[in-house]
């Protein structure tokens, strides 16, 4: 007979708040009290959610065929940063279909491109800097992104509308956990910003509108699903918007790793070696060590058991993200910043989920994560070798709470001069 075994249940109608309260920590918490990296909980208006964590919690959480979307994310969640009917509801060879296209724009080409508008970019931007008294990088670079990913994209930016569009965009991923104004102002700008890219759709389709074969507007504006049929223009437009946001959502990436280089000032003069493959661990090190995706969602497909629990049709999901990048039996004094623990490290698909876990193609590892990657190598690259600044003192303080966590300044510099 198949072992079974109670797991864990933190008590209580409905732990929403609790989660609200402890942000990134409520799994981990909770994983510490009982002593174990599976337990019961109530959330989302008292439905029941199993929360898991670790290297063998993300092989079953991405195994497809134990696993579902649709249905999972909260339709706070689809009405800000994914949007309805986006490839993160989307399962099976459906799913499969529309991922081959946006796995179809990380070709070495075109993350070699992203890397030349990300430097270009960022060299206008030092002398736009160099006559600014303070600079708050967080807001700076949230346009600066703006400015990359449509470029890159293929999507037409008129200089007027850049601060409504990069206010747009940076709304959408600031707003799923928010409540008040703050998620308000994310529901808005969805519908702005679809509105804006839906209209682009339609006029290309019309023959209106010229765009460059390769880039994702054109490849998205002419995908076809599965039964051959051209997507509706509104959730092509939800698609492109999956493109721009995920972009500009490295600004978070970007204020954290200045932040880095401040708390940990010996990595200065280890990235000053022109060492790409420190930069490169450098990087990998930030996304693990600092919170960014607090968890991500799923239901079960069908019934199974797993860990001496039954997992039953239908039951939400939560796997710790956070938690699984500092579970200790993965991870070597978890809590310390230390980029050489990425150096000879072989790839392991479920142990390390910053962006997700498993497959790129098959399943629902995030396509951009590639290129998250080359444009935190240029931001460090331009902060330790391309300029000078200081760093006033300031609130860097970063709440746990808040989801996405960010330092309480947004990082402030002042006296930036670009490096000859």
């Amino acid at each position: 007979m198949p072992y079974r075994e109670q797991i864990p249940i933190d008590k209580g109608l409905d732990n929403s708040l609790s989660l609200m309260m402890e942000g990134y920590r409520y799994i981990s918490n909770r994983r510490e009290k009982f002593g174990r990296d599976i337990f019961e909980t109530r959330l989302l208006g008292g439905q029941k959610a199993i929360c898991i964590a670790g290297k063998d919690a993300a092989e079953v959480f991405y195994d497809e065929e134990k696993f579902i979307r649709q249905g999972a994310a909260p339709k706070r969640v689809r009405q800000t940063i994914f949007g309805e009917k986006a490839i993160q509801t989307m399962d099976g060879a459906s799913h499969e279909h529309r991922k081959a296209v946006f796995m179809s724009l990380m070709s070495r080409e075109s993350l070699e491109e992203v890397v030349h508008i990300t430097r270009d970019e960022y060299d206008q931007f030092i002398s736009r800097w160099e006559g600014m008294d303070r600079v708050v990088l967080f807001e700076e670079s949230k346009e600066l992104l703006t400015r990359v990913a449509c470029r890159w994209a293929g999507v037409p930016l008129q200089e007027e509308e850049v601060k409504i569009r990069t206010n747009q965009l940076a709304a959408l991923f600031d707003s799923a956990a928010a409540v008040g104004p703050r998620h308000w102002r994310g529901r808005q700008a969805r519908n702005s910003s679809e509105s804006w890219i839906k209209g682009m759709i339609e006029q290309i389709r019309a023959g209106n509108m010229e765009t460059q074969e390769g880039t994702a507007l054109h490849e998205l504006a002419w995908y076809r699903d599965s039964n051959g049929k051209l997507l509706n223009s509104q959730v092509t437009a939800v698609e492109v918007i999956n493109i721009l946001r995920p972009i500009v959502a490295i600004a978070v990436y970007i204020a954290f790793c200045a932040l880095a280089i401040h708390d940990f000032p010996e990595q200065a003069g280890k990235l000053t070696s022109k060492d790409d493959s420190y930069d490169e661990m450098f990087v990998q090190e930030v996304r693990r060590y600092y919170p960014f995706f607090p968890f991500a969602a799923a239901r079960v497909k069908k019934d199974f058991l797993w860990k001496g629990h039954d997992f039953k049709k239908g039951n939400l999901v939560l796997l710790d993200i956070y938690g699984t990048n500092h579970h200790r039996d993965i991870w070597e004094r978890p809590w310390e910043f230390n980029p050489k623990r990425f150096a000879d490290r072989k790839d392991d698909p479920f142990d390390f989920i910053p962006q997700g876990g498993g497959d790129y193609h098959k399943g629902h590892r995030c396509p951009g994560e590639w290129l998250t990657i080359e444009v935190m190598k240029v931001s460090v690259d331009t902060f330790v070798r391309k300029m000078y600044y200081d760093m006033p003192k300031q609130d860097l303080n970063y709440s746990m709470m808040r989801m996405p966590s960010l330092p309480k300044s947004r990082v402030i510099l002042t006296n930036i001069k670009r490096k000859l």
